[in-house]
């Protein structure tokens, strides 16, 4: 084949004009995606001058191959040139919820409470493109805060192309008559089976168990509108969290989720709920504000990935907080102990396309950028079940799926808090979603 040096257009982060222009790109047959710098979430290395070659039917990536030098072959039209920028696997976000929208601007009982649901559901067709346009394609969605089962909606018509957004794993929930519930109240070994069998039989990718809560929430609460008297004499703690279940109801739940091959994620912050959760067998931890080393140490005998959502810990307790610098503590102990740990920042809570916002902490608190951007996608991939997904992505390897984003940069000399909010374009299932920064929008054949 004829070699070419790549013209000084691509160093302006342009497709070469013998290349197909990402915004229009829709092959029909197998086309190269070709690299300089191209992140590789099993090794934590970045691999250089390397080509994928993408199946446009299946969504999968053929083969791979590294060239010998930076300089590319001759170019068909469907080939893309995404040289001199940064590739990473498509992002993972594996705590998010999008009904929800930043409690900065309106907390979530308002939300849940007032807001329509027409309101709610449009808001969360944005939330979806705006992942999209920060490079996630895939979200582990925890809960629709009050919406009982809309989630499974929205992730049907992404996968079926009628709105752009990410590939979700959802985890829907009961709804209430008044004011919406968030989860589905289980009693009893047989209640908690039954809970989950309704989970599953309603469509949930993931169950989410709330290994401990604020079961006290009325006890000692907070004014809970403007003007409201305050608690004269409150208690050292306001509102404790106190373990939920015992622990074979705990087991009968990750029982139930593995019998129909569900990741279970549970909500744990205390060492007592987070030693009773791993020893249940749940897929991940979420939170763990408050664990301990023994916690630590239960979560990695037991295999249990770790989700810190720092995000939602810096948007409610502020970064130079206590409370915060113990969970980053956390954050960097676990990974230290060998503890599997996943990206997911809460997202919704705080605003979703800020979703990057968890890497950042991450490297703040400590953990190096290889095995955060590990946890932002292979380690994603396994939070939302691994092949129980019916899909292999967060690597970009033969056989599994052409989800990649491509960033303004070179991220492993410029630092990834240089460069991870640069996204200009993004692949999923094989297909341009994001170009220049724009999301690519779908044909609708009504």
């Amino acid at each position: 084949m004829t070699k070419r040096t790549p013209t000084h257009e691509a160093a302006l982060h342009l497709p070469h004009p013998s290349s197909s222009s990402p915004s229009t790109h829709r092959p029909t047959t197998p086309y190269w995606i070709h690299t300089t710098s191209l992140f590789n979430s099993k090794t934590l290395t970045f691999n250089h001058n390397i080509s994928l070659q993408i199946s446009p039917t299946s969504g999968l990536i053929l083969q791979t191959l590294t060239r010998p030098s930076a300089s590319l072959p001759a170019l068909s039209p469907s080939d893309l040139d995404f040289t001199n920028h940064t590739i990473l696997p498509g992002l993972v976000d594996a705590h998010t919820h999008i009904f929800l929208h930043a409690y900065a601007h309106t907390p979530s009982l308002p939300q849940e409470r007032d807001e329509s649901l027409p309101a709610r559901i449009l808001r969360a067709s944005i939330h979806c493109r705006l992942a999209l346009l920060a490079g996630y394609t895939t979200y582990r969605d925890l809960g629709t805060e009050g919406l009982g089962n809309a989630d499974l909606g929205v992730r049907d018509s992404i996968n079926r192309g009628l709105i752009p957004g990410p590939r979700l794993f959802v985890e829907n929930a009961m709804g209430g008559t008044r004011v919406p519930r968030l989860s589905d109240p289980c009693d009893g070994e047989e209640g908690c089976r039954a809970g989950v069998r309704r989970r599953i039989g309603a469509g949930a990718d993931v169950v989410k168990v709330y290994a401990e809560y604020r079961r006290r929430a009325l006890r000692w609460p907070q004014p809970a509108w403007k003007g409201a008297e305050e608690i004269e004499f409150p208690p050292r703690q306001r509102n404790p969290n106190s373990v939920m279940w015992s622990q074979r109801e705990m087991d009968v739940i990750v029982e139930e989720a593995v019998r129909a091959k569900a990741p279970v994620a549970a909500h744990a912050s205390t060492e007592e709920a987070i030693v009773m959760a791993c020893k249940a067998g749940v897929t991940s931890i979420e939170h763990g504000f408050g664990g301990t080393e023994r916690a630590i140490g239960v979560m990695k005998e037991c295999g249990v990935i770790f989700v810190p959502t720092l995000s939602i810990g810096e948007a409610e307790l502020g970064l130079e907080s206590e409370e915060m610098g113990r969970a980053m503590g956390f954050t960097k102990k676990a990974w230290e102990k060998g503890v599997r740990l996943a990206c997911g920042g809460d997202t919704g809570a705080f605003p979703h396309g800020e979703n990057a916002r968890e890497l950042e902490l991450m490297v703040k608190a400590g953990v190096p950028v290889g095995e955060v951007l590990r946890a932002a996608t292979l380690g994603g991939w396994e939070a939302c079940g691994g092949e129980w997904c019916g899909h292999d992505f967060g690597w970009l390897g033969e056989g599994w799926v052409a989800d990649l984003v491509a960033l303004e940069g070179d991220l492993e000399k410029e630092g990834l808090e240089e460069v991870i909010r640069k996204v200009r374009y993004v692949v999923k299932d094989g297909r341009v979603v994001v170009a220049d920064g724009r999301i690519v929008e779908l044909p609708y054949a009504g």
